[in-house]
């Protein structure tokens, strides 16, 4: 598949917040869909990948996205993986970068720079001009309990007109796993994204 046959661009922060087999999901649900997916990956983040799920993956990004490539079986080049500093990059400008962005897991550290407005690494500033330029950013923070600065971060970004969505799975689909309750949350990403899933029945087809 050539990159012209893509169905669309979207942007994928994984940050230092628990959470790591959301992000793997919806990396693989997001290739399924046959998305371009433009990834960054936090210091922290990569902790959290060994910590939760044995994945350590090579510092330089263009290896990178050659293990991620090879861990989703995506098509060469779909998966393209930035580090911090490519400020050249095309989720750095306006002018290039995908409309659809989703930082999942996010950290309150990640949740607090967004919505202040940073800008201190790559991730920051691909966030920052999805929200300049009117387009869809969706938060999953995974964090228990909140308090007031997280919530007043969250009130913040969503008058901005990010979407935010904590990772609290439902059980109306009577999930009988932990990958059942990792495709509830990737679902309702999807839906936001507007991506087709077929991961969990919509309320009312439910088995």
């Amino acid at each position: 598949m050539k990159k012209d046959q893509l169905q669309g661009k979207i942007t994928v922060a994984i940050t230092g917040a628990s959470g790591a087999p959301y992000a793997l999901k919806l990396i693989q649900a997001l290739v399924t869909a046959k998305q371009q997916v433009y990834l960054m990956v936090s210091s922290a983040a990569r902790v959290v990948l060994a910590t939760e799920s044995d994945i350590q993956f090579p510092s330089k990004p263009e290896k990178a996205s050659e293990f991620f490539i090879q861990l989703t079986n995506a098509e060469p080049g779909q998966i393209e993986v930035f580090g911090k500093d490519q400020w050249f990059s095309p989720v750095a400008s306006g002018s290039a970068a995908p409309k659809k962005m989703v930082v999942c897991p996010c950290s309150t550290g990640s949740l607090a720079s967004i919505a202040l407005g940073t800008s201190d690494n790559l991730i920051e500033r691909a966030a920052d001009v999805v929200l300049k330029e009117r387009g869809k950013l969706v938060i999953v923070p995974r964090e228990t309990p909140y308090n007031a600065i997280h919530l007043e971060h969250m009130l913040k970004l969503t008058q901005l007109g990010a979407v935010i969505m904590p990772a609290s799975p439902g059980f109306y689909h009577s999930p009988e796993s932990i990958d059942d309750l990792v495709d509830f949350m990737v679902a309702r990403i999807l839906d936001h994204l507007e991506v087709e899933q077929m991961l969990v029945p919509r309320w009312g087809y439910q088995k």
